[in-house]
């Protein structure tokens, strides 16, 4: 007799343990059945309340935007139990707070089905927010796609195709958008402007500061103003723009060519030196004269000329360039003048990619560290008496 009433509790207790299995699988099918947060944490409040008929429970927790709470609980009260949920790397999510009914304490049967609820929590609550950190990525991703083909249409789409000259420029930026600013404008004189400017900093920020450059460039330009003037303004116009404005200063080369006198005319506000090599191998430097567009008020700027017969050339270039390593050594001004001296073409495209090949041979494959930026103008023949406006291959 007693052994049958010992294999009848037997029994019972089995039949026991696979009911609580059983709650158990359909508990954490219950939890996984969302990739939302908070659903998630809910649908435990729910079971811990519904199925278990406790008194209360709640969620807490540094990261949860307030707490949730199912019944009545004071978390503070001595026979509260509490059920940390852990991540994968064991840093705690947040805390399941649960009252029992009466101030009873928890049943073995219901600490179990609490801590296995628990551990599917865990995973269940960080899926979720892998789940919407992998959803804000992916809009992040698509916002910056976006600002990339913006920032890459605001590049000269044409330019101007002068006899006897040949123009070009390539970019690069070293995130989706950068701060290193472009712009060909032609003007009514039949002069062409061509400038060439980096915003301190990489990424979004800069790439702000470059297109409100941009803008303030071509209002200045319309006005036909002379190149100096230019920069003065823009220097006090960006300084007035305010504080978080002026972390992004900007520095700027701006010239302008005459097609016809095949005169040149340089502003360097604060940019790296701008090169002119002439057919006899004379190397004209145009260095700053001023500082960096936004950094000082009141700061006034001068122009420098220089002859451009046939045969010339001008690099203009932001120092990601010049900037570029290949472990701690760097490519440097003296390698890129170097390279630029012994470009064998006269095509403006066929010397940037001369001087990009070489500086991606230097760096053997290494990642690129900032935004790249360079235009070259080459004067292969003699002027024309009128500049052309046919449309001309970017290259970019």
């Amino acid at each position: 007799m007693g052994a049958e009433v010992q294999l009848t509790d037997q029994t019972i207790d089995l039949q026991q343990q696979v009911a609580r299995l059983q709650a158990l699988l359909e508990a954490s099918r219950q939890v996984h059945a969302t990739i939302h947060e908070e659903d998630v944490l809910k649908s435990v409040l729910r079971l811990v309340v519904r199925e278990l008929e406790m008194a209360g429970a709640t969620f807490k927790g540094p990261e949860l935007s307030h707490d949730l709470t199912y019944g009545g609980v004071d978390a503070e009260a001595g026979t509260a139990q509490r059920f940390p949920l852990y991540d994968r790397d064991g840093q705690r999510m947040a805390e399941l707070v649960v009252m029992p009914p009466d101030g009873r304490t928890l049943t073995l049967y219901e600490s179990d089905f609490l801590e296995g609820l628990t551990l599917q929590a865990s995973v269940a609550l960080e899926n979720a927010r892998n789940h919407k950190r992998n959803v804000e990525f992916a809009r992040v991703q698509q916002d910056l796609d976006a600002a990339r083909n913006i920032q890459r249409s605001l590049l000269p789409q044409r330019l101007p195709d002068i006899s006897g000259y040949s123009l070009g420029f390539k970019s690069k930026t070293c995130y989706e958008v950068g701060g290193d600013y472009l712009d060909i404008v032609e003007m009514p004189d039949g002069t062409v402007l061509l400038v060439v400017a980096d915003v301190a900093g990489k990424g979004l920020a800069s790439a702000i500061v470059s297109v409100s450059f941009r803008s303030a460039f071509r209002a200045a330009a319309t006005l036909g103003l002379p190149l100096a003037e230019i920069a003065t303004r823009m220097n006090q116009s960006h300084w007035e723009e305010g504080d978080e404005t002026r972390r992004r200063y900007v520095t700027a080369i701006f010239t302008r060519f005459d097609p016809r006198t095949g005169e040149l005319e340089a502003v360097n506000a604060g940019h790296n030196p701008g090169y002119v090599l002439q057919p006899d191998g004379t190397l004209c430097q145009f260095d700053a004269v001023g500082t960096p567009l936004g950094l000082l008020p009141g700061m006034s700027y001068s122009s420098e000329t220089c002859a451009f017969p046939p045969g010339s050339r001008l690099l203009l270039y932001t120092d990601g360039l010049t900037e570029a390593f290949c472990g701690d050594e760097e490519f440097g001004s003296e390698q890129l003048v170097d390279n630029f001296s012994r470009c064998q073409p006269q095509s403006a495209d066929a010397i940037l990619d001369t001087l990009w090949q070489a500086i991606e041979d230097f760096c053997q494959g290494g990642p690129q560290s900032d935004d790249m930026t360079a235009l070259v103008l080459s004067r292969i023949g003699e002027p024309c008496t009128e500049g052309s406006e046919r449309v001309g291959e970017i290259a970019a």
